[in-house]
């Protein structure tokens, strides 16, 4: 059985889930904020918040939504084309594979 289902078949586990959730994603988020104007990867840190947020509460769903819309809009008004996009985001994952790899092989 899932841990999330577990906990939640009682109303006292649905309680604590929800609370877990939002002080989990809470935080996660306010470390974004905080990563925004310091080094280090701000919005996705958020973004990352704003997910766990939004498997237990709608208001962060909508959120989500907006975000992503406008993140949309905002690549689009940049005119990279897609298969660029494409093209980067898989060398930067073979990238990332291949540093974890050596990091392991040494």
């Amino acid at each position: 059985m899932k841990l999330r289902g577990w906990v939640k078949r009682t109303p006292a586990g649905r309680l604590f889930w929800r609370v877990f959730i939002g002080v989990l994603g809470a935080g996660i988020t306010v470390l974004g904020l905080i990563t925004l104007v310091t080094p280090g990867p701000g919005l996705l840190v958020l973004l990352a918040g704003l997910g766990i947020l939004a498997t237990e509460f709608a208001w962060a769903a909508r959120v989500m939504e907006k975000t992503k819309s406008a993140a949309k809009s905002a690549s689009e008004k940049a005119g990279v084309p897609l298969w660029i996009k494409y093209f980067i985001i898989a060398g930067a994952t073979i990238a990332g594979i291949l540093v974890v790899l050596i990091y392991y092989w040494r």
